[in-house]
Order: structure tokens, then sequence, then C-alpha cells
């Protein structure tokens, strides 16, 4: 199932699971939104089209995080007339993960059943318990057990310099 939807006046085609970059949205991040703007809806091979909106059809989505985009330079030159003008741009943009794409009446199933919350509740149980023997593990080198010591290098001897006595 996927759907074209219209996200701060930009066109995306998405599908669950897919993360997208966004204009920036006035979101926290975690925040769960959803978008109604829904222009097209795929639902197994069956296409609803909207005029200009699929009726009760959303995106449900998570914030993931804001962060800048690639840096574009801006060069503006008028040949034998000294004229050129320099500037950069960084476009504002905002990561979010799609959790779904909800046709009319349909609901966000939740990402894990309940069997695997226990199993889940279960790990954490087991993480949390203290470890009450441990082990010293020495391992050794064996490159280093064959190579000979090398002798230290010798320092250079000062030079001895003898002053002649003036009579």
């Amino acid at each position: 199932m996927y759907a074209i939807v219209e996200i701060a006046g930009q066109q995306f085609k998405v599908e669950r699971g897919n993360k997208v970059y966004v204009h920036r949205l006035e979101a926290n991040e975690g925040a769960k939104i959803e978008f109604d703007n829904v222009l097209l809806l795929d639902n197994g091979g069956k296409i609803s089209v909207g005029t200009p909106t699929v009726d009760g059809a959303k995106v449900a989505a998570t914030v993931i995080s804001h962060l800048k985009g690639d840096k574009v330079i801006i060069f503006k030159k008028k040949r034998r007339k000294g004229y050129q003008k320099w500037n950069n741009h960084r476009q504002c943009l905002t990561q979010i993960l799609i959790q779904g794409v909800l046709a009319k009446g349909d609901k966000l199933e939740s990402e894990l059943t309940a069997e695997r919350k226990v199993r889940v509740q279960g790990l954490k149980a087991k993480i949390a318990e203290p470890i009450l023997e441990v082990e010293e593990v020495v391992i050794e080198d064996p490159i280093k057990k064959a190579a000979p010591k090398k002798a230290a290098p010798k320092k250079a001897a000062a030079k001895k310099t003898t002053k002649k006595k003036e009579d």
C-alpha cells in the first residue's frame, strides 16, 4: 500500500517504513503527526484518485530529527562588467518516518503485538539482573611471545673536549 501525499508544499510517494526528508515542520522530535492531504492511494492494486484529495485517507508519521541539507553555492557573474556575487544556502529539513498509510476507516496498528511486548519486557528484566560472577580472561598474543626482544638503542656518547693549558 502506498500513497502520494502533499507535505509542506511538496508531493511524496510514501509507504510504511519509508524515511522522508521534508521542508522543516513545526513539530518536536518524536512527535506523531498525520497528513490528510492524500492525492492518490493504492490499496493492494485498487487505486483511488482524489478530486483534489482522497476522502478520509491519512498518512501517519513520526518526526525523527531536524537538520540542515547540503550547502548549495550560488554564484552570479556578468562578464566584462566586474560584477561577481557569491552566496550560499542550506535548506532546513525534517526527517520523518512513515508509520502507515490509512484508508478511510482504517486505524494504525501497533508496531508490537501483545506477544512481542511480553518478550521485550522479559528481555528487559533479564538485562536488569546483576552479573554475579565475572571471570578474568587473559589473552596472550602469540606474535609477541615468539618475537625476540630487541636491544635498546644505544645513546650517542657525549663528545669529550680537551682544553690546552696555557703556560
